[in-house]
């Protein structure tokens, strides 16, 4: 099939737009469908696979199964069809707005939104497993964020009714390699419980931008998931709480008895952490380490109200600058600061981590305060990604006033911590 071709041909009772998309299994069209005036997306399987007995059984699947799912957050289908010359196609919903693989692309999603993506997604899974519907390909790319922010869960192509005949060869994968779970990817019997495993994967990456298990090849990944555990979460970004990445790695669990076994125990858990979503610090950088781990706790506290006490006393960056380097505040604006990453002067690269977590401890304490406007953690962490200074261990100046300027901030906070024996 030339997809060049098919613009402006109409197919069934479909009017063919432009082509929006391609993938493993097949190329999809926006199209208008002429007989309930709407808009549709028409997907179709190459013809190669069109005429493959086999294929094309899989594909009638995915429209059977994906068909028998009315569900606000799977996307809908409107019908199964062939064209003339033998090519299968499905009739789908078309939405305005972006794969959540694009949305994480652009930057970490916040907190709260990620929650409420991953709730709503996991609804979705949960109107499937109830049908016995196993998706086996659940990645951001396959989620698609609405302008309207609901999450419509594409294309059930791997989709495999629980006792129906098998119908890929034995040892074969259908999935992605970076989202599938370890039973996936070793070739053994799935249930649901690999969709919720994949869906752990989704919110690692909306979380921290980054996948949990990576490789230069797919045999390396494959190897990450069944042997190596992700980085700890709140290693890769303040303001996390222990509580997600408690949730984030009980969904990575790599013996599914031990995984949530069932999508609404992970729903209860995730509407709990969106209604408590009072920022914590909370750090573990290795679980094997435990003298160093840092909760939220009445010594915490006291380091806060310390360092409060050093900031009202007025320690700031532009203190004798000259007022053209300063960011313009309005008359009667409040204040502005930016509590940048702390420089680890104990000499362990080890402690490192608790550069960001005292700075996030700072913001989330001096973001209660109404009498001055505190630059969140999540747009600092932004603002060092994108001036490349994440990794650094030392800011200049320079550094500072940059970090000013895109934060639209007048004040520069920054300290550093020493050990001495076992106390900081």
């Amino acid at each position: 099939m030339n997809s060049g071709k098919m613009i402006g041909q109409t197919i069934s009772h479909y009017k063919i737009l432009e082509k929006i998309g391609e993938g493993g299994m097949g190329v999809v069209y926006k199209a208008e469908d002429t007989k309930l005036d709407r808009t549709v997306a028409l997907k179709f399987l190459p013809q190669h696979v069109s005429l493959n007995v086999e294929e094309k059984k899989r594909f009638i699947h995915e429209a059977k199964a994906a068909a028998a799912l009315d569900h606000p957050n799977i996307c809908t289908i409107h019908e199964i069809g062939e064209t003339d010359d033998g090519q299968m196609f499905i009739a789908m919903g078309h939405y305005e707005g972006q794969t959540l693989k694009d949305k994480i692309t652009e930057r970490p999603l916040p907190i709260n939104e990620a929650i409420d993506i991953t709730i709503q997604i996991a609804e979705g899974l949960n109107k499937a497993h109830k049908k016995d519907i196993i998706h086996r390909d659940i990645k951001s790319a396959n989620v698609l964020i609405t302008t309207d922010g609901v999450a419509k869960i594409l294309d059930f192509g791997l989709a495999k009714l629980r006792g129906a005949t098998k119908l890929t060869k034995e040892g074969t994968t259908l999935g992605t390699v970076d989202y599938m779970s370890p039973e996936q990817a070793s070739g053994e019997k799935v249930d649901h419980r690999t969709d919720i495993w994949s869906l752990g994967v989704v919110l690692y990456e909306m979380v921290t931008g980054q996948l949990p298990f990576k490789g230069d090849y797919e045999q390396a990944v494959v190897y990450s998931i069944l042997n190596e555990e992700p980085e700890p979460i709140t290693g890769l970004r303040t303001g996390v709480s222990i509580d997600i990445e408690k949730v984030i790695f009980k969904l990575l669990t790599k013996d599914p008895s031990d995984r949530y076994q069932h999508t609404d125990d992970l729903i209860v858990d995730l509407r709990k952490l969106k209604k408590d979503s009072k920022p914590e610090v909370s750090i573990s950088k290795k679980k094997t380490s435990p003298e160093i781990t840092l909760k939220a706790s009445r010594k915490v506290l006291i380091l806060g109200s310390i360092f409060l006490a050093i900031i009202i006393a007025g320690y700031f960056i532009f203190k004798g600058k000259p007022e053209s380097e300063m960011p313009v505040i309005e008359p009667g604006e409040k204040p502005s600061i930016a509590i940048v990453y702390f420089e680890n002067n104990t000499g362990d690269e080890k402690l490192d981590y608790w550069r960001s977590a005292l700075a996030e401890l700072l913001i989330t304490d001096l973001s209660q305060s109404k009498l001055i406007n505190v630059l969140p953690g999540d747009r600092l962490f932004g603002i060092l990604k994108k001036l490349n200074l994440l990794e650094s261990k030392k800011y200049s100046t320079e550094d500072l006033l940059k970090i000013a300027a895109r934060g639209k901030t007048n004040h520069i906070i920054r300290g550093n911590y020493i050990k001495i024996g076992e106390n900081f």
